[in-house]
C-alpha cells in the first residue's frame, strides 16, 4: 500500500495538527493513501488510536478540495449514543478549522422536521444507525438523495457485523451501490481477531481483494490485574464478584473516574446497591444501562463527561467508543466471558493510545478466576475472540426488499443480483428468494385470505410494486431489527418516568412488592395498562430479570482454561486455594485433558448426581439440563432438577445414574431436541421476533402503539394456524433457525455430544468431588435472597466444600 505523506494534507489540515503539535499518524495517512486511489478498507486500531479521525480525514481532504453541497459521507454507528458522541468530536476540528462543512445526525429519536429537511437539505456529513439508514432507502427520493455519496463509513463493525442488524446494513450498502457506483465502503474496529472475514462482509460480492486492511500501532500494553480478597480466598460460587464491594469501592476513592462493568442489567442495579452502601465518604457515584429512561441515561453521560462523578457502574451500554476523557480505572465485575469484550471495555480507560489503561477484573469463584486468566493471557498474546458469520437472516431480507419496494418499484431478477451483492446473501438461490417474495405478496399459503398481509403486489410484466399506500406507512413505522420484549413503563404517580421492565418480570408483582431500579428502591403502587406505577422505599428489594440470552464464555477462553486443568505447571501463577483446588481435584477425581469431556457420577445427601464439565456455557447447559431430564424421565430415574453455569452442568435424580454415555448420544438433538424446542416456548419467542422484523405484525399503529400482550397474542394466534396449516412457513424456518442458534447455542451443543461419543472420562465417585462445589452450591440459591435464608445456603456450601476436598 502507498502510504500518504503528511505533506499531502490539505493547509488547512496541516495548520490544525501543527497548531496543536501533533503529527498524523501511520495509519490515518494510510487511510487517506487508500481513498486517494478509490479502495475500500478496514482499519484495526486500538482505542485511543484516532479511528474516528482517521475514518472521516478523507472525507475532509474531499470535501476541501473538491467542495459539495449534497450528502458526501455517511457514518453508520450500532449506538445511537456513540453517533451523537462522533458529532461532539468530530464537529469540534471542524469549527477549528472554519470548515464550511455540516454535520448532522439521524436516528430514532431525531425530530420530524428534522428528518424532512435532511431528505431535502442534506449535509455533506451524516451520522446514523443501520435501521435509520434503512429506513432512508424506503424514501421515493432515496435515489437524489444517495445519488452523489462517496464514503460510507461503519464503526465498531465488529458490534453487528455477525448478527442480523448487520445483514440489514449488508443490504443497505447493496442497495446505496447501486444508486452511487462509485461508494467506497470503510469500517472500523479496535477488536478484529479476523480481518479478512471482515473484508468479505465489508466488499460487494464479498470480494476481499477490493478491501485494503489498515493496522494501526498497537500502543500502550493495559496494566490489567485480578481482584483477591483480602484473605486470599476465592469464593465457590457466585458469579457477580459481590464479595468485593468493600474493595471495589476503596479502589473508585483512589481514582479520579472509575467504570464498573457488569455483564446483564439485573446484576448492574445489584453491584450499583452494594456499592452504595459501602460508600462511607458519599462519593457522587451513577448508574447506566439500557432499561433506564434516555434522559436519565443522558444525564449520567454529561455527568460523567463533566468529571462530576466518581463511579459508574454500567453494562455494555457503555462498551463502545463513547470518549468519556477523565476515566483513569475499568473494573470488571465478573469473568469478563471474552478477550475481544474485555479488550473493548478496557479501551474506555484514559482513551489515549500512549498511556497504559488501568483494569481490574473481579471473579465471582474459582472457574472465574481461571476465566479471568486466560482472559489476561490471551490479551497478552494479542489473541482475540474469532466471530461467527453466517448466512443472511430471512427475515431481515424481506424486511429490505419492502423498504426497497416503498421507494419504488423493482425488477425480481434485478433485485436477486443486488441482494447477492451482500456477502451474508451471496449463497441465496432462486427458489428461496421466490419464497420471500410470495410471502411479502400474500403472507403465505395459509394466511393468503387475509387482505392486511398483501403487501406487494406482481405486475403483468414482472415488476414489483407495493400494494396499498397504507402499507408504506405501515412499514415505516415497523420497520427495525431490534425486537425488545413486551415492556412496561416505569413511573411515579406525578407521571415522571424512569425507564422499563419486561412484562414478565411486572407480572410477578403486586401492590407492596418492591425492586431495585435506577439506583432506587422502588415500591408497586399499582399496574395501569403499559404503566407500573411506585413510589420510593427502603424496604428490602429483589432485582428486576431479563429475558435474553445470558453472554456465554467464548470458546477460545473454554479451550484455555481446559488446558490450565492438564498442565500443573501452569498453577504456580495461581492463588494456593485455586492450586489447592485443583490438586485435590487430582487426587479425588481427574482432572481432563483438553480434548475429553469429564463427567462425574456420586451420591450426595440422598440424591444421585451427574456433573458434566463441558466449559461449552450457560445457554448449551441449560438446553443440555433439559435434555437430559428427558431422557431421565423416560428411563425411570426420578430427576429432580438440573442447575448449571458456564463451566458445568449438574443433573441429580432419585436413582443412580450409571451409564452417562447412553444420555449423552448425538441422537438427542434428533430426538428429544426437536421435540422440545417445538414445544417449549423458545421457538414461539423466536416466531415473535421474525414476524415483527418480517413485516407480519405491526408494533406500531398510526395513532397508537400495540401492547408487548398485543403483540404477543397476535403472533401466537399466526404461530399456531402456520404450525398447522403451513408448517414449511418462511418465518417458521426463520424462528426455527433462531431458536436453534442463538437462544440454546446448538452449535456449541453439538460440539459438546461429539466429545462426549470420543474422549467421555467417567469417573464413578462415593462423594462429591472439589470440581463440582461450585455448581452444586447453586441448588436452591437461585430461589433465596436475603435474610438468614443466605446464612443457611452459605453453612451448606462451607459444608459442601469440607466434604469434597477431605482426601481420605
Amino acid at each position: 500500500m502507498v502510504t500518504a505523506l503528511a505533506g499531502d494534507l490539505p493547509p488547512v489540515i496541516r495548520d490544525w495538527f501543527d497548531a496543536r503539535g501533533w503529527s498524523p499518524r501511520r495509519h490515518q495517512l494510510e487511510m487517506l493513501a487508500a481513498a486517494r486511489t478509490g479502495r475500500n478498507a478496514l482499519l484495526v486500531a486500538p482505542t485511543g488510536a484516532g479511528k474516528t479521525l482517521a475514518g472521516f480525514l478523507p472525507s475532509l481532504v474531499e470535501v476541501i478540495e473538491r467542495p459539495t453541497k449534497g450528502l458526501h459521507t455517511l457514518y453508520v454507528s450500532p449506538l445511537k449514543a456513540l453517533a451523537v458522541d462522533v458529532q461532539r468530536n468530530l464537529l469540534t476540528p471542524i469549527a477549528e478549522m472554519g470548515l464550511d462543512i455540516r454535520v448532522e445526525t439521524r436516528t430514532g429519536d431525531t425530530p420530524a422536521d428534522r428528518k424532512a429537511r435532511q431528505r431535502v437539505k442534506p449535509p455533506q456529513m451524516l451520522l446514523t444507525t443501520p435501521e435509520s439508514l434503512s429506513l432512508l432507502l424506503s424514501h421515493e427520493d432515496s435515489a437524489l438523495l444517495f445519488e452523489g455519496l462517496s464514503t460510507i463509513v461503519i464503526d465498531e463493525v465488529h458490534a453487528f457485523a455477525t448478527g442480523k442488524r448487520g445483514d440489514l446494513l449488508s443490504l443497505s450498502m447493496a442497495r446505496l451501490q447501486q444508486l452511487a457506483p462509485g461508494l467506497r465502503r470503510v469500517a472500523l474496529s479496535a477488536t478484529v481477531a479476523d480481518p479478512e472475514a471482515y473484508q468479505g462482509w465489508l466488499a460487494a460480492h464479498a470480494d476481499v481483494e477490493t478491501v485494503d486492511v489498515v493496522m494501526g500501532d498497537p500502543g500502550a500494553e493495559a496494566d490489567i490485574h485480578i481482584m483477591l480478597p483480602e484473605d486470599e480466598r476465592i469464593p465457590w460460587s457466585g458469579h457477580s464478584g459481590r464479595w468485593a464491594a468493600r474493595q471495589v469501592m476503596k479502589e473508585i476513592e483512589a481514582h479520579r473516574t472509575s467504570l464498573v462493568f457488569c455483564n446483564t442489567r439485573s446484576l448492574c442495579e445489584l453491584i450499583f446497591q452494594d456499592l452504595w452502601t459501602v460508600n462511607d465518604d458519599h462519593l457522587p457515584i451513577g448508574i447506566h444501562h439500557g432499561s433506564l429512561d434516555i434522559e436519565a441515561r443522558r444525564k449520567v453521560e454529561k455527568a460523567m463527561a463533566e468529571g462530576r462523578l466518581r463511579g459508574l457502574v454500567c453494562t455494555s451500554s457503555l462498551d463502545l467508543g463513547i470518549d468519556w476523557g477523565d476515566v483513569d480505572l475499568v473494573m470488571q465485575m465478573g469473568a469478563p466471558k471474552g478477550s475481544s469484550r474485555l479488550l473493548q471495555r478496557i479501551g474506555r480507560a484514559n482513551h489515549r493510545l500512549d498511556e497504559p489503561s488501568e483494569a481490574i477484573l473481579i471473579p465471582g469463584n474459582r472457574f472465574e478466576y481461571l476465566e479471568g486468566r486466560a482472559a489476561l493471557d490471551a490479551i497478552e498474546e494479542g489473541v482475540l475472540d474469532h466471530e461467527q458469520f453466517r448466512p443472511g437472516a430471512l427475515d431481515v431480507l424481506a424486511q429490505h426488499v419492502m423498504a426497497v419496494a416503498c421507494a419504488g418499484p423493482f425488477r425480481e431478477e434485478r433485485m436477486l443480483a443486488e441482494v447477492r451483492s451482500a456477502a451474508p446473501y451471496s449463497g441465496l438461490d432462486e427458489a428461496t428468494f421466490g419464497r420471500v417474495l410470495s410471502f411479502i405478496e400474500s403472507g403465505g399459503y395459509a394466511l393468503r385470505a387475509y387482505d392486511r398481509f398483501k403487501r406487494l403486489t406482481r405486475e403483468p410484466d414482472g415488476t414489483w410494486r407495493v400494494s396499498h399506500p397504507r402499507f408504506i406507512q405501515q412499514h415505516r413505522m415497523n420497520a427495525g431489527i431490534i425486537v425488545d420484549q413486551p415492556l412496561l413503563d416505569v413511573r411515579f404517580r406525578n407521571g415522571r418516568r424512569l425507564g422499563t421492565v419486561e412484562e414478565g418480570f411486572a407480572a410477578t408483582l403486586s401492590p407492596g412488592d418492591t425492586f431495585y431500579f435506577s439506583g432506587l428502591v422502588l415500591e408497586v403502587e399499582k399496574i395501569d395498562g403499559t404503566d407500573l406505577f411506585v413510589h420510593a422505599s427502603h424496604k428490602s428489594a429483589r432485582i428486576p430479570t431479563y429475558g435474553g440470552t445470558r453472554m456465554a464464555m467464548s470458546t477460545h477462553l473454554a479451550g484455555r482454561v481446559r488446558r490450565f486443568l492438564a498442565e500443573p505447571d501452569e498453577w504456580t501463577r495461581f492463588p494456593d486455594d485455586v492450586r489447592d483446588w485443583l490438586q485435590a481435584q487430582a487426587q479425588r477425581s481427574a482432572l481432563p485433558a483438553p480434548d475429553q469431556l469429564l463427567v462425574e457420577t456420586f451420591p450426595h445427601e440422598g440424591r444421585h448426581y451427574l456433573v458434566i464439565y463441558s466449559f461449552e456455557g450457560w445457554n448449551a447447559h441449560q438446553s443440555l439440563g433439559m435434555l437430559i431430564t428427558r431422557r431421565l424421565e423416560s428411563a425411570g430415574m426420578g430427576p429432580l432438577g438440573f442447575v448449571s453455569n458456564d463451566y458445568a452442568l449438574a443433573c441429580y435424580a432419585l436413582e443412580p445414574i450409571t451409564d452417562p454415555a447412553s444420555l449423552l448420544s448425538a441422537d438427542i438433538l434428533e430426538q428429544e431436541f426437536v421435540d422440545w424446542v417445538q414445544g417449549s416456548h423458545l421457538l414461539k419467542r423466536a416466531f415473535r421476533e421474525v414476524a415483527v422484523i418480517g413485516g407480519l405484525v405491526e408494533r406500531h399503529h398510526p395513532g397508537k402503539r400495540k401492547s408487548g400482550r398485543q403483540v404477543t397474542f397476535s403472533t401466537d394466534l399466526i404461530y399456531d394456524v402456520l404450525r398447522r396449516y403451513e408448517p414449511d412457513h418462511l418465518l417458521l424456518r426463520a424462528a426455527w433457525e433462531d431458536a436453534r442458534a442463538r437462544m440454546t447455542d446448538v452449535g456449541r451443543l453439538a460440539d459438546l455430544l461429539d466429545r462426549a461419543a470420543g474422549t467421555m472420562l467417567h469417573m464413578p465417585l462415593d462423594r462429591v468431588s472439589p470440581m463440582a462445589v461450585p455448581v452444586l452450591i447453586m441448588i436452591g440459591r437461585e430461589q433465596v435472597s436475603g435474610g438468614g435464608a443466605e446464612d443457611v445456603l452459605l453453612m451448606e456450601a462451607e459444608a459442601i466444600a469440607e466434604e469434597a476436598m477431605r482426601l481420605d
